[in-house]
């Protein structure tokens, strides 16, 4: 759902502008008091942590599937 490797993820301002957009959207939502959308927009925001931050590879980044190395 998240593809890192494209090179526009590679900047850190761009990786923690999207988790803080989306944290910001889940606080918004549940000040609002709407639960399912604070959830929603909260579980967005641990993806993209997750995906941004724990499994992100900056090496991989702008790589094609020809320019992996070889095993």
């Amino acid at each position: 759902m998240l593809d890192t490797n494209d090179p526009f993820y590679r900047p850190l301002w761009i990786r923690v502008a999207i988790v803080a957009v989306t944290f910001c959207w889940a606080v918004i939502e549940t000040i609002g008091g709407n639960v399912l959308f604070a959830m929603l927009s909260g579980a967005i925001c641990l993806y993209a942590g997750w995906r941004l931050f724990i499994t992100y590879d900056p090496d991989a980044a702008g790589r094609t599937d020809t320019d992996k190395p070889e095993d």
